[in-house]
């Protein structure tokens, strides 16, 4: 069992918000002062990715910590099987209460059917729906009733107060919490009124610089994006709410927040929309570990450590203190978490940690403006990023030097070398995972 010391972790995490979209992270068309705040007392892993993004196979590798064909969930939608033990097994066997709150969409279908208890991850308290692209119209049931009961008012708003509510009422023992909503997701719309300011306006919305200057995609995508900045504030101002709350409730300074994303948005960047492709608005992701109290417990700044999908449940163990289950594929970096023995700077941990962090879109996607293609990938340590389509190279990018990937240089020899070390990489990951994915030629040494 654990003593009252043992940390409170909360999890809270949107739908397609993609890591660029955020004050800090230099967007100009949105304000987040509450999410670029956490990253003043903590750590920012500014190159953690998606390595399935999309919403399924991210939630199946996020809560098994099996990469997405291991687990079976390899599309959306997919049914995590009930008899693999997910991240609340090890939480609950370490004495903490579990609770899951919002947007499931594991139980294998698009629609928001009733998800049997038996399909809720074994969370000791379940209160959610399995799928939902109405805002503004959202039915739950769960733990409090398997009776559908329709939320009042905006989705995001109403998860955020009914989460308030359970931690209120379970904060007498250490708890792990997940908060899942489904906004920014599309359909782009965001509540009625924002609390930093009137809506946007899509004539006001700057553009990224790989969005083409084709007329239809730079409109849509400027529409688009109007709604989804609006969403992305509204999840923002709901974090200080939750914030504020656990200063009430005088255990913020025994709670750590992590806020990530299931996957990005592609939002017209190379005239592509949505998640499941392989560039750096799909895949890459917000993912910040702050102390709810604000106070020194965590190093503060941004990290390099790729962290992924199935990286997280290990993670948040490790910074508990719980060994990390063996069926657990990721690894742990929560000793980015921890400070030196200097007690002033956080420990190098470049060399025991991998180089890289391994992408995946299993089955083809048959979906309008996405690639509608099966593909594999890496994303190096050190920016450069490799993707491969069954027996064919497709990209090469260095996305430190070109964020944007606007170069590839998967088919010119001066690059040989960087395209043979990612390749490398690849089938490393591909050979530890026993995927059946087909790669194309080696290069000959």
């Amino acid at each position: 069992m654990p003593n009252r010391s043992s940390p409170n972790i909360i999890w809270i995490f949107g739908d397609q918000h993609r890591a660029q979209a955020l004050g800090y992270r230099g967007d100009p068309n949105v304000s987040t002062p509450v999410i670029d705040n956490l990253t003043r007392h903590g750590r920012s892993f500014d190159c953690a990715v998606a390595g399935a993004p999309w919403c399924a196979p991210f939630r199946g590798a996020l809560l098994s910590g099996l990469y997405p064909h291991q687990s079976g969930v390899v599309k959306t939608p997919s049914p995590l099987d009930p008899a693999l033990p997910t991240v609340a097994k090890p939480f609950k066997e370490a004495g903490y209460h579990t609770a899951y709150i919002g947007k499931w969409h594991l139980s294998g279908s698009n629609d928001n059917v009733f998800v049997p208890p038996t399909h809720r991850g074994g969370f000791d308290y379940w209160q959610g729906y399995e799928n939902n692209n109405n805002q503004e119209f959202c039915s739950i049931h769960g733990s409090d009733g398997d009776t559908p009961q329709r939320l009042q008012g905006y989705e995001t708003d109403a998860l955020t107060d009914l989460f308030m509510s359970h931690i209120s009422n379970h904060c007498h023992k250490p708890f792990f919490a997940v908060l899942s909503v489904q906004p920014p997701h599309n359909p782009y719309c965001p509540p009625r009124s924002s609390p930093y300011g009137p809506p946007k306006r899509a004539a006001d919305i700057q553009l990224r610089r790989n969005v083409p200057p084709v007329a239809w995609v730079e409109e849509r995508a400027r529409q688009d994006a109007a709604g989804y900045y609006g969403m992305i504030e509204n999840l923002d101002w709901n974090i200080g709410r939750i914030q504020t709350r656990l200063r009430e409730l005088g255990i913020d300074d025994n709670t750590y927040l992590f806020f990530f994303s299931d996957h990005g948005d592609m939002l017209g960047s190379h005239a592509q929309w949505e998640k499941s492709a392989p560039w750096e608005e799909s895949i890459r992701i917000p993912f910040i570990v702050s102390h709810a109290a604000g106070s020194a417990a965590l190093p503060i700044g941004s990290c390099d450590a790729p962290i992924n999908h199935v990286d997280i449940a290990p993670t948040t163990l490790g910074l508990c203190g719980i060994d990390v289950p063996s069926w657990m594929q990721g690894h742990d970096y929560s000793g980015n978490l921890r400070f030196a023995e200097d007690g002033w700077s956080a420990p190098d941990l470049s060399d025991s940690e991998p180089d890289s962090a391994y992408l995946q879109q299993i089955p083809r996607k048959f979906h309008p403006l996405c690639p509608n293609v099966s593909w594999r990938g890496v994303a190096m340590r050190d920016g450069w990023k490799y993707v491969c389509t069954p027996g064919q190279d497709w990209l090469l990018f260095n996305t430190r030097e070109d964020p944007y990937e606007l170069a590839n240089f998967v088919h010119n020899a001066k690059f040989a070398r960087q395209r043979q070390r990612c390749w490398d990489a690849l089938q490393r990951w591909i050979l530890k995972t026993n995927d059946n994915f087909v790669l194309p030629p080696r290069d000959p040494a």
